[in-house]
């Protein structure tokens, strides 16, 4: 059965999962690189990023697990690019340049239709207007019974959460204060929908916490 996975998410320590501003000289807000310095110096991301080297510790096995077995990806619109409101042209193709990091069909979520985007490495954005449950429904076809990955941002896994939709999910809470930006839990009980922590492991960059519900 495909399952609806968070993973390598990175929040605050004062819950927060991404900084405030979102800008494109500040994709993850001000203050929001912060969150990821435990997946930086990973050799996945070195990797993902057409570099060498990195560390192949236990922060890296957590990056890798995240990859795995994900046939879909679900974003919202932020985690494409800056851009606000109607599209202006087909000129943004998202943060990652010409080949991103997901190489499975991505899903993205927005109120404004876009033909799809195929890109290269086996990507392709396909923008969806009808809402959560219709983007879930198209990637979990597209997954072909692989899991699909929601991967951010904040008020795309929220939304996902509220709606009781969430498997698992992997936080990588990072010894860092953010002090205001986008909070992930705040208001959502996860006992209520059967969730528990299966895993914790803390290295000197996070604390890796897993969440499966059942």
């Amino acid at each position: 059965m495909s399952r609806l996975r968070v993973a390598a998410f990175s929040v605050s320590l004062d819950g927060f999962g991404a900084g405030t501003d979102q800008s494109l000289q500040n994709p993850l807000g001000v203050g929001g690189e912060t969150l990821h310095e435990w997946f930086f110096g990973t050799t996945t991301f070195q990797a993902m990023t057409g570099q060498g080297g990195g560390e192949a510790n236990v922060d890296d096995g957590f990056a890798k697990r995240s990859f795995e077995n994900v046939g879909a990806w679900i974003l919202g619109r932020n985690m494409f690019g800056p851009v606000r409101g109607p599209w202006p042209d087909d000129q943004w193709k998202g943060w990652w340049g010409d080949t991103p990091p997901y190489h499975v069909p991505v899903f993205v979520l927005t109120h404004h239709a876009r033909a799809p985007l195929e890109m290269k490495g086996g990507t392709t954005f396909h923008f969806v207007t009808g809402g959560i449950h219709e983007a879930l429904e198209r990637a979990r076809a597209a997954a072909k019974g692989q899991d699909v990955r929601v991967g951010g941002g904040v008020a795309t896994i929220r939304q996902y959460l509220q709606a009781g939709l969430i498997d698992e999910m992997h936080l990588a809470i990072s010894p860092t204060l953010l002090g205001r930006g986008e909070a992930l839990l705040a208001g959502i009980d996860l006992t209520a929908q059967g969730f528990r922590c299966t895993e914790h492991v803390g290295t000197p960059k996070a604390q890796h916490v897993v969440l499966t519900k059942g």
